[in-house]
């Protein structure tokens, strides 16, 4: 049946159409599948941060995989998908987890909103304007080999490219991508060329979205009334996407495409997983921003089960799931942290009410807080004027600061004070940031090491650094990034201590 639909669409019958949704059954039987098959660990990677849509993850991978054993075919990008489905089901989340996986980076994207590109003329600013056009200088294009190679990692070279809401841009948008779908080379207007072949290119769509809800929720007649088999609405929900793939795009741009991928809505288990994502993620911004001030969160199951009430919607998906967790927990939690009302290593409780319609705030103290002597950060730079605007930067923070202009100034502050986070510059006049930085974490294996740099680092540095947790801060940064990296790195410590004692 699948097969069919492709010939109507002018594909070839060997790239299938894979539906990302499934029975739970059936993605068990996945899974228990994927455990003797070569792409187990990535496959098993992407579905904890995707919910719900394993199926999608196990027919993506294996190009990831074509690519890195160097048999992705030449002369074309090394993968091109359409993911179609309703709002909020994880389209673009899947784009951004092989992100996350291969470049360690959710943001490692180079991202087209098609919806930018609604009027014929807008295109022209993907590839630039010819030569001799007003303002060819002023508008660079957007679609550059540099910005392809600067998504990119020295880990991982292949590029993640995504076109969103692709129903949404002009037409010659698709006819501007022929030639990138087929030959994996894009003539900008000044007649440089841009080669693809090391990408992955993904479409998101929304096309049939609005026919698929109808026919999840028939709202009038006997099909209302019938309750369809898992198997029989998976294949109507895939006949439905692409009926509206083959209206609104040309056979000869879907005959590029390799995998037309159709994501079902959520159901209740994977939104569950998704809010105790959610909370955890919301734990761990709760202790990197507050550092020393941090509290924990308890969500009883009755109130997650309130949530998943308010927010479960078959139309929006997790994102209404989203806003709800922003609503009932975020901003209440908000107030009472801007009003000083929760004391450091308290516990802020969200249970339900007696009537069941609403969430109340139990803040209660989990332990004594006593005095504590305020962790230590030592900050080493030769460069003076940067120490100072370190030193006035973290000032604020109630932290014992120290500073060293050079390595063994360093050294010696070190082995008398022991500080709980390090702050080490790249390039010392009297010695290497990263080997002091690995001395340290020798001598005081709890101590947080940051490495801050201008430049490049080597790639072994780079891994050395991964390999002991070592983050690496890139200058020029912003003040809230480097409060936030200290604030977590020290919560690390003292939690250590906390579990210790």
């Amino acid at each position: 049946m699948i097969v069919e639909h492709e010939r109507e669409l002018g594909c070839d019958p060997s790239k299938r159409a894979i539906n990302a949704g499934g029975s739970k059954a059936m993605n068990e039987e996945n899974i228990s599948q994927a455990s003797v098959s070569p792409e187990t660990d990535l496959v098993a990677l992407l579905s904890k941060r995707v919910i719900g849509q394993g199926a999608a993850m196990k027919f993506i991978v294996p190009y990831v995989y074509m690519w890195q054993a160097g048999l992705a075919p030449e002369g074309r990008p090394a993968g091109v998908f359409l993911l179609l489905g309703p709002t909020g089901t994880g389209k673009t989340k899947t784009v951004e987890a092989i992100a996350e996986v291969l470049h360690g980076s959710p943001k490692n994207i180079l991202k087209v909103d098609c919806g930018e590109f609604q009027m014929e003329h807008e295109v022209a600013k993907l590839i630039g304007s010819p030569p001799g056009y007003l303002g060819h200088r002023e508008t660079p294009p957007m679609l550059s080999q540099t910005q392809l190679s600067e998504v990119a990692t020295p880990s991982c070279e292949l590029s993640l490219v995504l076109f969103d809401e692709i129903e949404k841009a002009a037409p010659s948008l698709t006819r501007l991508l022929l030639g990138i779908l087929d030959k994996a080379i894009l003539r900008l207007g000044d007649n440089t060329t841009v080669n693809f072949e090391k990408s992955l290119i993904f479409f998101t769509s929304n096309l049939g979205a609005r026919e698929m809800m109808k026919e999840l929720r028939p709202d009038f007649g006997f099909q209302a009334a019938v309750q369809k088999q898992q198997t029989d609405l998976t294949s109507r929900l895939e006949s439905i996407a692409l009926a509206a793939v083959r209206k609104r795009f040309s056979p000869e741009f879907v005959n590029r495409i390799d995998a037309v991928v159709t994501y079902q809505p959520l159901d209740a288990a994977s939104l569950a997983t998704i809010l105790d994502q959610h909370l955890d993620e919301l734990q761990r911004h709760v202790n990197t921003r507050l550092g020393a001030r941090c509290f924990s969160l308890e969500i009883p199951h009755e109130s997650r089960q309130f949530l998943l009430q308010k927010g479960t919607s078959e139309e929006y998906g997790a994102r209404e799931l989203k806003r709800t967790l922003h609503r009932l927990v975020t901003q209440p939690l908000a107030t009472l942290v801007a009003g000083d009302l929760v004391e450091p290593g308290g516990k802020v409780c969200f249970a339900l009410s007696e009537d069941g319609e609403r969430l109340v705030i139990q803040n209660t103290r989990t332990e004594a807080v006593s005095a504590r002597k305020p962790p230590t950060v030592l900050i080493v730079d030769d460069n003076h004027q940067l120490l100072q605007f370190l030193e006035r930067l973290l000032s604020g923070a109630g932290w014992n600061l120290l500073t060293a202009e050079s390595a063994e100034r360093a050294r010696k502050i070190f082995s008398t004070h022991k500080p709980g986070a390090v702050l080490l510059d790249y390039l010392l006049g009297d010695g290497d940031g990263v080997a002091l930085g690995i001395e340290f974490q020798m001598q005081a294996p709890g101590t947080q090491i940051i490495i801050m740099t201008g430049g490049q680092i080597s790639g072994e540095e780079e891994s050395i650094c991964r390999e002991r947790d070592i983050p690496v801060l890139r200058k020029p940064f912003l003040g809230d990034d480097v409060l936030s990296l200290v604030r977590g790195r020290l919560f690390r410590v003292s939690a250590a201590s906390r579990s210790a004692s």
